[in-house]
């Protein structure tokens, strides 16, 4: 997926990351951005969603997970993770950031002013 800076106004930041029709339905594809990996993700009926591709269980790569309904089942322990929001279901515990999207003709723009800011260890 390409990056392309697009600045939509003063405030605002988005990056064209390509195609919607380069991710799957019921699958995901990895963005690398300086602030970390994000996981793209299309349910069964089309709607997009991007989430930190890291579980909040082990880390676990949620782009390799399971996509069912708005979920995603972390490939690595099962913790289930709502696309929507970022937060594990069930008895589960702990989030994911969350990033907002837009599509524009056929385009996925994230917004990169929303991106989640990683910490030195």
């Amino acid at each position: 997926m390409s990056k392309r800076l697009i600045e939509t106004s003063k405030s605002e930041r988005w990056v064209d990351i390509g195609p919607l029709d380069a991710v799957p339905l019921q699958g995901a594809r990895v963005v690398r951005t300086a602030a970390g990996c994000i996981a793209v993700f299309r349910t069964a009926d089309g709607e997009a969603f991007a989430i930190d591709d890291r579980c909040p269980h082990k880390g676990g790569p949620l782009s390799q997970g399971i996509v069912h309904g708005k979920s995603v089942t972390c490939p690595l322990h099962s913790m289930v993770v709502s696309l929507e929001t970022g937060e594990a279901q069930g008895a589960d515990t702990g989030a994911v950031a969350t990033v907002p999207l837009r599509i524009e003709a056929g385009r996925i723009l994230l917004d990169a002013a929303k991106l989640p800011v990683k910490s030195a260890a």
